[in-house]
Formats: C-alpha cells, sequence, structure tokens
C-alpha cells in the first residue's frame, strides 16, 4: 500500500490556481524528488501533505496511522528569543529525553542539546529541523530544500545524512532541490512540476533530453538543464504564478 496517494489535486490561493489535477503516490522506503521553477507549487504540495493547506478539488489518502516528518525551507528564530535546542525539540508534544537524544544523535549534532537556537549556524539550524523531524519516528520524511543557504559542502553533507537515515530507518523521503547531482545520486524518482506533473519517472528517464527550457524559459538555473519535459498538453503561461 502506498504511504500517500494523491489524487487529482488541485489548490487555489484567491483566484490563482497553484495546483491543476496533480495525481502522483509514494511507496514505503523510496527517495522522490520534486522539481520545478519557482512558482511552480513544490511547496504548496508539500504544505497540502502535511494537510497544512485544503484541497480546492482532489483529495490525498495516507496509509493509516501514517507518522510524518517536515523539515521546511527556512526558519526564522528570534535572536532575542530564549530556546534551548532541547526544548526547541520538546514543542509541541513534549517528546522524551531518549527520543530527543537519539534524533539530534542521528542529524550529526548530538551535543546541541543545551545550545540557544539563536546562536546555531545554518548548517546547525538544518541539522536540528532534521531533528526534530526524525523526533517522531516518521515513515515519511518530507523535505522542503532543506539546504537553502547551505554552501555546496554543507549541503552534500545533508543529503547523504538524509540518505544514510533512509537506508537505516527505512522511512520514504519526499524532497524539493533545485541541486542535480542530489537528485541523480538519491532519488528513485523524479517528478517535475509545473502547477501539474509534467513529467514523472526514473532520474535517467526524466535527464534523457534537455527539453526544459523550451517550456520554463532561461532564468530557472541550470539545476533543471538536463530535465525532459514531455507531455501532449499545453501551458497557460499568461496565469499569475502564486509564489511557493
Amino acid at each position: 500500500m502506498s504511504l500517500v496517494d494523491v489524487k487529482h489535486l488541485s489548490v487555489r490561493y484567491g483566484a490563482t490556481e497553484v495546483l491543476s489535477d496533480v495525481s502522483m503516490t509514494i511507496e514505503p522506503g523510496e527517495i522522490v524528488t520534486i522539481v520545478g521553477p519557482n512558482g511552480s507549487g513544490k511547496t504548496t504540495l508539500l504544505r497540502a501533505i502535511v494537510g497544512a493547506i485544503p484541497a480546492a478539488t482532489g483529495r490525498i489518502v495516507s496509509s493509516p496511522g501514517l507518522v510524518i516528518g517536515y523539515v521546511p525551507q527556512r526558519l526564522h528564530v528570534d535572536p532575542t528569543l530564549p530556546i534551548t535546542v532541547g526544548r526547541f525539540l520538546r514543542l509541541p508534544g513534549g517528546a522524551a529525553q531518549a527520543d530527543m537524544a537519539a534524533a539530534l544523535e542521528r542529524a550529526g549534532v548530538p551535543d546541541l542539546a543545551n545550545r540557544q537556537m539563536s546562536q546555531l549556524s545554518g548548517g546547525q539550524l538544518q541539522r536540528v529541523l532534521l531533528a526534530r523531524a526524525l523526533v517522531v519516528k516518521p515513515a515519511l520524511l518530507l523535505l522542503d530544500e532543506p539546504t537553502a543557504g547551505l554552501d555546496q559542502p554543507g549541503s552534500a553533507a545533508f543529503y547523504a545524512l538524509t540518505e544514510e537515515i533512509r537506508r537505516e530507518t527505512g522511512c520514504a523521503i519526499l524532497m524539493i532541490s533545485h541541486e542535480l547531482h542530489v537528485v541523480m545520486a538519491t532519488s528513485d524518482r523524479v517528478i517535475c512540476l509545473n502547477r501539474h506533473v509534467c513529467c514523472h519517472g526514473t532520474p535517467e528517464h526524466v535527464s534523457s533530453a534537455p527539453e526544459y527550457r523550451a517550456l520554463f524559459g532561461t532564468g530557472t538555473g541550470g539545476a533543471l538543464a538536463l530535465y525532459r519535459h514531455e507531455h501532449d498538453h499545453s501551458h497557460n503561461t499568461t496565469a499569475s504564478e502564486a509564489a511557493e
């Protein structure tokens, strides 16, 4: 049984349709990466899966008792807020001390429990956010461009860590990434999104021909340059795109 089955999902922000007729599944233990230009609805899709955004049409079916861990793209921590990493991990559900220690260890930051959140580096903060997602022992881990703002070594180390977590725990991972080397090296499947599913399949299949520029223009960066876009329908290129 699939962990998540997205069926003909559409999401609107006011009059703007951000996602249109999106269907996809997430299977146990697999790594799926979503790619697409800015404003394509990638973050909206993840937020819909965790229930933070309602569907306009369609539905999302999760396996019974599914536990999801979510790592956001960024988290602003007020520098005047006195909160330690340990206290942050206990919010809001009161995680057990042993579970927090195990999550910090798995995230590669075992000694940060007493550190103030405002004193963390960017890389440390992302690992703490990962630890918080792991505290609940998820069967599905959602990563929304978790390495945004990190340098290349820090980004590579973070993604290597998530792949190791997948091997150790067996959890599935659904992530958004603009980093081609990550997609090619770690993903079982790739979903190309531009408000609807443009194409999907193995990284080898999706990257078999560089045709995305005809659809996304030249300003979306090189990370998508090897992705093939195959479909028999047209995009509404005049519609306003909602920010992700």
